[in-house]
């Protein structure tokens, strides 16, 4: 993981600081991880919660899972965990990682982003502006205002 940042100019421990400062201000727990692994079984059981009551249970514990305890989320077993802890029915997302039954919808999702030009997660699209990564608050008012959005009256 340190080639990936030492190529980019990255800080990975400034970086590090940066987001957990964010995540504190909003009272949000953030670990500091070691390693990257690769989420793909992770988007298709996310595509998956969508199509289920409840399924957006699913995002707070891949979250927690990776974010906070550093889990490899592109493990199996550990993304059972998280359904399970989400209260979802794990024979079903069993099934769903067994017979990769959302991989055309995430392939898609895919093709779609490679159109948008997106390069990081997440990406904030309005209005045909952008920004990558997560971005302080300043940043996303930035680019809504840019995209000519205007502030509502109303609370």
């Amino acid at each position: 993981m340190a080639s990936f940042y030492t190529e980019r100019g990255l800080d990975p421990d400034k970086m590090y600081q940066d987001m957990k400062k964010r995540m504190d201000a909003e009272g949000l727990a953030y670990g500091q991880r070691t390693h990257s692994y690769n989420s793909r079984l992770a988007q298709e059981l996310g595509k998956w919660s969508e199509t289920i009551e409840y399924g957006e249970q699913l995002e707070n514990q891949f979250y927690k899972a990776y974010f906070v305890e550093g889990k490899n989320i592109g493990k199996a077993d550990v993304l059972l965990e998280c359904v399970d802890a989400a209260g979802l029915p794990v024979d079903d997302a069993k099934i769903v990682i067994e017979k990769r039954t959302f991989k055309s919808a995430v392939d898609a999702d895919w093709d779609k982003s490679r159109q948008y030009g997106v390069t990081g997660v997440p990406t904030y699209v309005v209005g045909g502006y952008g920004v990558v990564g997560a971005q302080p608050y300043e940043v996303l008012e930035k680019l809504v205002n840019e995209a000519g959005a205007q502030k509502s009256t109303q609370v």
